[in-house]
């Protein structure tokens, strides 16, 4: 099975580079079989839903609109067909991508307008693969934690659907590990719908250690409400393919979004990540940062979208990429993309994407590296890295297995 166009960016800026999208491979021959693990105690299966934070939102969000002044701008007009009489000329000609945005900012659905990063057909595969949703609910100014373990063995696929909410002032720490040992071809994934309320945190922290005969994907979307924080930490190390996607709806005044990506590649492995954005709340923020190694033959795309929509006055979106390409052989993109519709805004974007000098290979050599010893050393800092880092026991011996496999005798070497 093949699914087409997925974690696609908002508008086809770069699709001239046939960039703009990705298509996932699904191995054939599957056997279905959900293997997913989830420990949070009073959070599971609450009487909270994520349709029913999302609706409460809506009526909000409805109130505060009847109150504002009409949008007047020709963009609407030129959207909705209407007649503006002898200022006609004045309608500009919309695109595609132009048309629909207008249409959703008329609008004002969150229900319509929400997203996940790698996209519907996908969701849609992982909802099969998990057999119905868990529901993780924080209670208002309550901690809660949980955590997620999803696997599959070879010649299976496996996926977990969950969604998290997270009441008014409560506090909510979630760990995702997706993690496999399979040595043939096999699938796992996860997707996530997450909803932050007013005024609440959300932590979130996804590992990937899967090995090369694993095909992986982990798509998530957010809604944040009012003066909401959402922080997101990607650690991805392992899988033959992987696509990681996040979008994010910062609906509510004053909501932050914070994502921080880790990865490496080797050999032959790709890394697909799609990250998307939307800044519609005043005075709300959003950093996307990711650091990377790849080595190898490896290929890697990274698309990075904020979208600051017409309304979204004070808002401030960044995104930063530093990627070291260890090997000749390797394929990086790197695709920052900001979209704006609101003059009183701030988007910057920024990469740093750096090759291993000769001389640098000259002076490992000097000392009896090889040019493999020396791509190991950048993949074992990065490896250490995420094992001191890991949340968890579990998560930590995942990333060591994974190291022994990469490195010979990893383990020894982080004792």
């Amino acid at each position: 099975m093949t699914i087409k166009h997925a974690s696609a960016m908002p508008a086809p800026t770069w699709s001239w580079l046939k960039m703009n999208n990705v298509k996932i491979e699904i191995p054939d021959g599957l056997e279905r079989n959900c293997q997913v693990e989830i420990d949070a105690g009073d959070a599971l299966d609450n009487a909270a839903s994520f349709e029913g934070s999302v609706a409460s939102l809506q009526e909000r969000m409805d109130a505060a609109r009847a109150e504002a002044p009409a949008d007047g701008r020709a963009m609407i007009d030129a959207a909705t067909g209407a007649d503006r009489g002898a200022e006609k000329l004045d309608v500009p000609a919309l695109s595609a991508y132009e048309h629909r945005a207008v249409r959703s900012e008329i609008a004002c659905d969150i229900a319509s307008d929400f997203e996940t990063g790698v996209g519907t057909d996908i969701r849609a595969y992982l909802n099969f693969l998990a057999g119905g949703t868990a529901v993780l609910a924080a209670e208002e100014d309550e901690d809660a934690e949980a955590a997620i373990r999803v696997t599959t063995r070879a010649g299976e696929a496996s996926g977990a659907s969950v969604d998290i909410v997270a009441a008014p002032r409560s506090t909510f720490s979630v760990t995702l590990s997706l993690d496999s040992s399979a040595d043939a071809p096999s699938f796992m994934g996860s997707t996530m719908r997450v909803f932050a309320d007013r005024g609440a945190r959300v932590d979130i922290t996804v590992y990937l250690t899967a090995s090369d005969a694993v095909t992986c994907v982990e798509d998530s979307g957010f809604v944040l409400a009012e003066d909401a924080r959402v922080t997101v930490r990607h650690v991805v190390l392992g899988g033959a393919f992987t696509a990681t996607g996040l979008s994010a709806d910062l609906r509510g005044d004053r909501s932050r979004i914070d994502v921080d990506t880790s990865y490496l590649a080797s050999g032959a492995q790709q890394r697909d990540f799609n990250y998307v954005i939307r800044h519609r709340g005043r005075k709300t923020v959003s950093n996307m940062d990711a650091n990377g190694v790849l080595t190898g033959i490896s290929k890697k795309c990274l698309r990075g979208t904020i979208d600051l929509v017409h309304g979204a006055k004070g808002a401030e979106g960044n995104e930063r990429e530093t990627v070291l390409l260890a090997s000749r052989g390797v394929d990086n993109k790197t695709i920052p993309n900001i979209l704006c519709d609101e003059d009183d805004v701030a988007g910057n974007h920024g990469a740093t994407i750096g090759h291993v000098r000769p001389e640098q290979l000259f002076y490992a050599a000097c000392r009896g590296l090889s040019q493999e010893q020396t791509e190991a050393l950048f993949l074992s800092a990065k490896l250490e890295d995420a094992a001191l880092r890991a949340p968890d026991e579990a998560v930590r011996a995942n990333v060591v297995r994974l190291g022994n496999q990469i490195i010979p005798h990893f383990e020894e070497e982080i004792a």
